[in-house]
């Protein structure tokens, strides 16, 4: 088997844990025989703590990815794929309202050209909690503890699975927003195999 390394910019259990899940299923797609490991990288984001956009989530995920290219070129790393992450809110106005929506991004890059940014979806955030956090500047991590009465919740579940009551939980929606990340990988790798097999 092949071995191919991916560098990710976090070090926190439930991100790694995601994208073992998501090269564990994206494995065939990108090659044959291919055996992921996993170089976990504490990487800031560059952005606050909690993003309160779009825009702004999606700049961390793809600085995280950015700052790994960047070490592995000053390091001579032989790492294959590099993977940001990001979790922010989405702060919507419509017909008089406000919505707020937890997301997470992912950006992927190969170092070399391709880059692709993935999105997880959202979840709605109740009203009370998300002025709290877009309102008052407390960190949604602090903020879910308080609104639920627990500690660790980010690490654990995460807001999606309290929301969701664990239909969805943080870990499956960094999953989805890196399977989703990697869909221009995967139609890459279709083509090369398209070539092949005519040639």
């Amino acid at each position: 088997m092949k071995k191919v390394i991916v560098a990710v910019g976090s070090t926190r259990k439930p991100k790694l844990d995601a994208v073992r899940d998501a090269l564990r299923s994206l494995g065939p797609g990108l090659g044959r025989g291919l055996r992921f490991e996993i170089e976990a990288i504490d990487i800031p984001s560059g952005v606050r703590h909690t993003p309160l956009s779009r825009k702004e989530t999606m700049a961390g995920a793809r600085q995280r990815a950015e700052a790994l290219v960047r070490i592995a070129l000053d390091q001579k790393k032989p790492w294959k794929y590099f993977i940001g992450l990001e979790g922010g809110l989405d702060v919507i106005h419509e017909a008089g309202h406000r919505w707020v929506f937890l997301e997470n991004w992912a950006f992927v890059t190969d170092g070399a050209g391709l880059d692709s940014f993935g999105h997880s979806g959202g979840v709605l955030l109740p009203e009370a909690l998300a002025r709290r956090v877009v309102d008052d500047g407390l960190d949604l991590s602090d903020a879910i503890d308080a609104f639920v009465g627990a500690r660790g919740v980010r690490d654990a579940q995460g807001a999606w699975g309290v929301f969701t009551h664990n239909r969805i939980t943080r870990r499956d929606a960094v999953r989805i927003s890196v399977i989703s990340a990697f869909a221009p990988f995967l139609a890459k790798s279709a083509r090369l195999r398209a070539r092949r097999a005519k040639s």
